[in-house]
């Protein structure tokens, strides 16, 4: 009987592995399916004359490329050096307090608050061209300490990081708190720096849940700095990132609040 008796368990027990050994197999190879793309458009019969793999339309628009400081022919200028039109506070909406200067650019008025455009963008290619300031002043976090935000609340971080550690996840170049840049590329202090960036906002369900990440590419002079990084939601300077529910919003700059005395000039952007 004892002998029967564990037969029967270790007969149970060799079905119950083959079972276990097919629903992982059956696993994996369901996994491996929905990891293998399929192109459908390349699953019928393959053309055999080059014609059969040509196209003309719909046509692609013309845009006239940026040159010597001009932007493309179809960009949105927000700050060209002549006006604050396009722009205002963000608190209360009232007429830009920065300073306009007679070169072109603009400089934070320290303590007046941080401005944005009137205009709202979701996905769109940015170029936007600062300065941090001379004499050099502080250190930290409060050297020439200024943002970038785009839909409003997720902050490319501007900053005076030559010869001036700090976290490297709030260093120049940074998603703010999130994503540290690839490569610090600035030029030196009192020079223009150059940040390209293209921006793709995240997606939302009916009920505001967030189903599909932002995301940002960054060329800060040219070097890439964030590619394709997945935004993974706002950039607090205390706390986790949050993920509230939004369409198009505002580009924002940041006063610091320190007597950052950064400057920015050349603003234009591309929807894309």
């Amino acid at each position: 009987m004892r002998n029967t008796f564990a037969l029967s368990l270790l007969s149970l027990f060799l079905v119950s592995c083959q079972e276990k050994t097919k629903e992982a197999h059956e696993e994996t190879t369901v996994e491996t399916k929905q990891e293998v793309i399929v192109h459908e458009e390349y699953t019928q019969p393959e053309p055999t004359e080059p014609e059969g793999t040509e196209y003309y339309e719909p046509k692609v628009p013309v845009v006239g490329p940026a040159s010597n400081d001009r932007p493309p022919s179809d960009a949105i200028i927000l700050f060209n050096g002549s006006s604050f039109d396009g722009w205002m506070h963000v608190q209360d909406s009232t007429t830009v307090k920065w300073h306009l200067n007679e070169d072109g650019s603009m400089t934070v008025a320290d303590k007046t608050g941080d401005i944005r455009t009137k205009q709202e963008f979701g996905d769109m290619q940015l170029h936007i061209e600062w300065r941090s300031p001379l004499p050099v002043q502080r250190e930290g976090q409060n050297r020439g300490n200024s943002g970038v935000f785009l839909n409003g609340m997720y902050e490319i971080q501007v900053l005076d990081n030559n010869e001036n550690d700090t976290y490297v996840n709030g260093q120049v170049g940074a998603i703010y708190k999130q994503g540290p840049p690839l490569a610090m590329a600035s030029v030196p202090t009192g020079e223009w720096n150059v940040y390209d960036i293209i921006y793709h906002a995240p997606e939302f369900n009916t009920n505001g849940e967030k189903i599909k990440s932002g995301t940002v590419t960054v060329l800060h002079n040219g070097v890439l700095i964030q590619d394709h990084t997945e935004i993974k939601g706002t950039t607090p300077y205390i706390g986790w990132p949050k993920n509230p529910s939004h369409g198009k919003g505002p580009l924002k700059l940041q006063d610091h609040g320190d007597d950052s005395r950064v400057s920015y000039r050349n603003i234009w952007v591309r929807e894309l």
